[in-house]
């Protein structure tokens, strides 16, 4: 018992020696569908969601559903999550105990058929045999290694059962039953240690042996047959009765849960399903010999089987078939052996093995029905445990024909290239670039592999690297529809809009014709109606197609009328085309088919943000976050709307979500600024100074953050601090007419730099010629030159231009005071003139920029709409939004919004993230004269001496912006789907080749 328990010790360290690397791998391949995307793992899912959608999160009764039904292998990705979120390394670790774990109790199952050293034997080759890698090192592989726990538990159960008394047979038999179910639950494989126990039952337990069989035979064929002549078989019926009328339960319950309806699978990922007699036949009989050869010698190994990696075998004639005859010999040889032979425990071990290696592969076999896949390497998971029992019992028996020292030094051999080779495979699953190239270097004819490697690069950024593999897959596999979508995608990221429309057109010419009376629905793979919105996308880039695009998203729709992707995307179109209302019953016909999508309620908020219902779109807000608490978007605009509220609880709201978002994301300069305008809201103008520091740090050309910072220093005069960033706004915006204000400003009263205010001021009616502040100010350049005659009329024309602002007019009573004291002379300049020009002001290149129209299918970034205590009215203005009433008062704040786009990674969905960012405008200005007529009175009523500089106050609205950009899902698709053939959002549509 002792040395078992060493042994024991030594498989454990072994495993964790050969896949303590993994546990530095991230997600790759099927990982991220399974993982990253999966809602179902999210605490604010309804636990019921996993009992009711498939290994991938999508609802069992849709047609895009793969009909995995694995709901415990879910429940513990959920609780890895609950745990530490999307951190790689626990997930790993759980894969890998796991896997020690099965390697411990498949060690104990072989004690039952070997000796010990050759069930260690036996043991060890499991623990570190290469095909397991992709069962281990990929996170989805758990559903292999938790169903393979409970499988060999419900054989160790019905093993004990047969050897119990009745009185207690019974209680092993039913956790025998209980222990089947939860390895089907795991994996669908698990089903099939009913087959196994049934041949422990008959050939083991029972000893039966061929003369047995024909002896029923012979009186099956009389009518009579009865095997109850043999003094056992009452107990053993019993329980194969037992046994059968489980597994018929549970396979009846599967079949209920997936309506009864086998997934559908495109030709790419099994070519040889849709091939005809006698070449579907001949190539999944040579697949067989396929499988057992990557046993036997694991050297070649490829993470994807798909597409044309196994040429279809055509020809009775190919050489290949060889090797099927050749594989279906050595077992059928197997099989004699141990009917025939008088040695007990050979016929045993023979036996149990061949049922260990056969009954778990027929499921994946495609002999009875066509599944997803040619080879996966993952799937030989449990028929291994066979194999290397097979391999054990063949190694014991060259040890008892005095070959002990060949075969220990055979088995070392083994162990050793095995773990090394264990090791290095771990290292190729640690990106999904690594896994992909290292496929290439085996398996040139898989134009998935290239599609995934270009998919790998352009998430790099490396979009012309990423188009030479996307066109390589298109060489390897012309017809392949994903691989021109992708070739289309890439030519949209590197601005070839015509390139990318014509790789669209193409992929979409190669979808299958309608034919009379045949349903199109039924004959068009789900993933490849993603071409109709990806050249839908491109098109609404043009705002004259916007119509055409339209037309494309209904066509989607028609073809599949639960598209909601489809839906979501015409939302969008339908807003730019100002049909808000028929958006809002799009977005809601979407919620039909996907009730559970926070994307959904979020464009809703938008509609109707446009439609400036604010109360009912925090609340659809609100019902998004409930959905999804970690929805960037609505986290950011929610926070902004219960900001504008005013209350001081809802602004304590507000800084929660901002917080969350800041604690997901630190990079994000939108929420640094948006916390700091709450800081600004609640009078802390240190904290507020933080933010907006942190904000420019991340963002250098951030407009609102550059203006409110410095707004902030200059209203604590802090002026020559404030200049700086004044400097770094107009360089990186040239037309921003209140910082030039500002700019101006401090020029006059704190450089006295006439010239480069002279700059600012002629700039600001360059872009505005009736701001009446611009104007204002430059007379008041004017005055600080001593040009006084020139500063009257400078002031007259002002009046003209604002005859109510009461300033202007008490301005130039006082010039015009001077100027009669003076006779109507030029006075000299009283102020020197310092040459210092505005940064990049006169810079034609900086010039023709500001000048150059926006042909982009952004928001413009100046949209603003004014902040007041009663409800606003907007109207849309040259893409602006504004109040009809502008307030005047010397605490200003302006909100700009910032239309950049922004991708959201959790959920892998592509979406045009629309925020919101301010300016806040409060600085107090003077308004001085040097004249001897008397002080000068500012705007705010205070006196001046005058020695003072004259300078206008800026009267600038309170206004703010709450982003209205509806979330637009982009399904620019990945033709990199590995073995989940259904569509699935990600940051861009991943699809089945």
């Amino acid at each position: 018992m002792a040395a078992h328990h060493v042994l024991s010790v030594i498989i454990f360290v072994t495993c964790i020696a050969c896949y303590y690397n993994s546990c530095y791998c991230g997600f790759v391949f099927d990982d991220i569908s399974a993982i990253k995307e999966n809602r179902d793992l999210r605490p604010h899912t309804p636990l019921k969601n996993v009992f009711l959608n498939d290994f991938w999160g999508t609802p069992m009764h849709k047609e895009q559903s793969h009909k995995s039904y694995r709901p415990l292998c879910v429940l513990t990705f959920r609780w890895n999550y609950m745990l530490h979120q999307l951190e790689p390394m626990g997930y790993h670790l759980v894969n890998m105990l796991l896997h020690a774990l099965v390697c411990l109790i498949y060690f104990r199952m072989c004690s039952l058929f070997l000796p010990e050293t050759s069930s260690f034997v036996a043991a060890m080759l499991f623990a570190v045999h290469p095909i397991h890698t992709e069962a281990v090192t990929g996170v989805v592989g758990r559903a292999e290694t938790l169903s393979s726990v409970y499988f060999l538990a419900a054989f160790l159960f019905y093993t004990k059962a047969t050897k119990r008394k009745k009185s207690t047979g019974w209680r092993y038999l039913v956790l025998s039953m209980l222990s089947m179910a939860t390895a089907m639950l795991c994996k669908e494989q698990g089903i099939t240690i009913a087959g196994v126990c049934t041949v422990y039952e008959l050939f083991v337990a029972q000893k039966l042996r061929v003369s047995d069989l024909q002896y029923f035979v012979r009186w099956a064929l009389s009518g009579k047959a009865s095997l109850l002549h043999h003094t056992w078989t009452t107990e053993a019926t019993r329980r194969l009765t037992t046994l059968s009328l489980s597994t018929v339960g549970l396979l009846l319950l599967r079949l209920q849960v997936m309506g009864s309806k086998l997934p559908v699978f495109t030709r790419f990922d099994n070519p040889a399903s849709v091939a005809s007699f006698p070449a579907r036949h001949l190539t999944y009989n040579y697949l067989v010999s396929v499988n057992v050869w990557l046993l036997a010698f694991p050297c070649d190994l490829c993470c994807d089987w798909t597409m044309g990696t196994v040429p279809l075998l055509t020809s009775l004639l190919d050489p290949r078939n060889l090797a099927t005859l050749a594989t279906y010999a050595t077992l059928a040889t197997l099989v004699f052996v141990a009917l025939t032979t008088d040695n007990r425990q050979q016929a045993t071990v023979i036996v149990m093995s061949l049922a260990l290696l056969i009954l778990p592969f027929l499921p994946a076999s495609n002999l009875f029905f066509p599944v997803g896949f040619v080879v996966a390497e993952r799937v030989l998971y449990m028929p291994s445990m066979g194999f290397c029992m097979l391999i054990g019992y063949g190694w014991s028996v060259l040890v008892e024909k005095r070959l002990g020292k060949l075969a220990w030094l055979g088995l070392m051999v083994v162990l050793l290239s095995h773990s090394c080779k264990t090791w290095l495979r771990n290292t190729e699953w640690e990106s999904e670039y690594s896994i992909f190239m290292a496929g290439l270097k085996v398996n040139q004819r898989n134009a998935k592999l290239f599609n995934n490697v270009g998919h790998a690069l352009e998430v790099q950024g490396r979009f012309q690297e990423a188009l030479l593999y996307f066109n390589k897959a298109v060489s390897v596999q012309q017809d392949d529809i994903g691989a021109h979508i992708n070739v289309g995608r890439t030519y949209n990221h590197l601005k070839m809009f015509k390139e990318a429309e014509d790789a669209y057109l193409r992929a979409k010419s190669l979808l299958p014709k309608a034919k009379p009376g045949e349903s199109y629905q039924a004959r068009i793979a789900p993933n490849h109606l993603n071409v109709f919105l990806n050249l839908a996308n491109l098109i609404a880039k043009n705002a004259t197609r916007l119509e055409e695009a339209d037309m494309l998203y209904r066509q989607a729709i028609s073809m599949r009328a639960d598209y909601t992707q489809a839906y979501i995307n015409r939302g969008d179109v339908l807003l730019k085309l100002n049909r808000t209302k028929e958006a809002q019953q799009v977005y809601e016909r979407a919620l039909f088919y996907d009730s559970n999508n926070p994307d959904i309620y979020y464009n809703l908020g938008v509609v109707f943000l446009e439609q400036g219902k604010a109360s009912q779109a925090l609340a659809y807000l609100d019902k998004a976050l409930e959905f999804d608490p970690e929805h960037e978007q609505a986290l950011l605009n929610s926070a902004i709307l219960l900001q504008e509220l005013g209350r001081e609880e809802l602004r304590k709201v507000a800084r929660e979500r901002l917080l969350k978002l800041l604690h997901k994301d630190a990079s994000n300069e939108r929420v640094h600024f948006n916390l700091g305008m709450l800081a600004m809201d609640d009078g802390d103008s240190r904290d507020a100074e933080h933010w907006f520091r942190r904000a420019v740090q991340l963002k250098d050309d951030f407009r609102a953050a550059l203006f409110n910072l410095a707004l902030l220093l200059a209203d604590e005069h802090r002026a020559l601090e404030a200049a700086p960033f004044l400097n770094q706004l107009v360089a990186h915006h040239p037309n921003h007419v209140k910082g030039l204000i500002l700019l101006g400003d401090i020029y006059i009263n704190y450089v006295r730099d006439l010239d480069a205010a002279e700059q600012c001021y002629r700039r600001i009616l360059e872009l505005e010629p009736d701001n009446i502040q611009g104007v204002h100010n430059l007379c008041v350049v004017l005055v600080e030159r001593g040009l006084l005659v020139e500063a009257e009329a400078c002031l007259r024309r002002a009046h003209r231009m604002a005859p109510h602002e009461d300033y202007v007019l008490r301005h130039l009573k006082i010039v015009q005071s001077r100027v009669a004291k003076m006779g109507g002379a030029h006075a000299p300049s009283s102020a020197p003139s310092f040459s210092a020009p505005l940064p990049h002001t006169n810079d034609s290149s900086q010039q023709t920029k500001a000048q150059m129209p926006d042909f982009t299918s952004k928001l413009p970034e100046d949209s603003t709409i004014e902040q007041q205590q009663n409800t606003k009215k907007l109207v849309r203005v040259g893409g602006e939004e504004k109040t009809e009433e502008q307030s005047r008062r010397k605490e200003t704040t302006e909100r700009d919004n910032e239309s950049d786009k922004q991708q959201e990674k959790a959920a892998r969905v592509k979406v045009e993230h629309s925020s919101t960012t301010s300016e806040n405008h409060g600085n107090k200005h003077r308004d001085t004269s040097g004249s001897e007529a008397g002080s000068l009175v500012t705007q705010g009523g205070s006196q001046v001496t005058p020695s003072e500089s004259l300078v206008t106050k800026e009267r600038s609205q309170v206004t703010s912006k709450v982003a209205k950009q509806s979330l637009k899902i982009s399904q620019e698709t990945h033709q990199a789907k590995p073995r989940k053939t259904t569509p699935l959002v990600t940051e861009e549509e991943r699809d089945s080749s």
